[in-house]
């Protein structure tokens, strides 16, 4: 699988960290940066990670900031984004299966790194149920839209 990778100087550390055990599993990923602990601003990073996962050149995107808050907002900025906040398995379970979201937002500071991969194994080994469910996705791409 092909991931889009963004961070901040909140979320550095943790990217490496998230990365490398990318790496270890066999995905290829695609760095947008930041590149060091320099402080710097996270809607740059967000929109570029979201940009490559909606136009399909990655299969879907981790981003991560201090909180995962701002993070997500610049991505869900970008038409077919739907990034998702989590900082537990459970939501990164349900966010797949339900919501079909195709990026994953963490806190740096919310999470340790211990929980962080193992919310990232969790966001990547589910996929979307469809279903009832693809009735409330295709709403929220006709939102993006200005349909409703």
């Amino acid at each position: 699988m092909k991931i889009a990778l963004g961070c901040d100087h909140g979320g550095y550390r943790l990217m490496r960290a998230v990365k490398a055990h990318l790496g270890s599993l066999g995905h290829e990923t695609v760095d947008f940066g930041t590149y060091s602990l320099d402080s710097c601003h996270y809607p740059i990073f967000g929109a570029k990670a979201a940009h490559a996962v909606a136009d399909g050149q990655c299969d879907l995107g981790i981003v991560i900031c201090t909180t995962g808050i701002g993070i997500s907002m610049a991505a869900n900025k970008v038409p077919g984004a739907r990034c998702a906040l989590c900082s537990d398995c459970y939501s990164a379970e349900m966010t797949r299966r339900h919501n079909n979201a195709n990026m994953l937002a963490l806190g740096a500071n919310v999470v340790g790194d211990g929980l962080a991969l193992r919310i990232v194994d969790t966001f990547l080994n589910f996929g979307f149920e469809g279903g009832r469910h693809a009735t409330r996705v295709d709403m929220l791409s006709a939102i993006e839209r200005g349909e409703m």
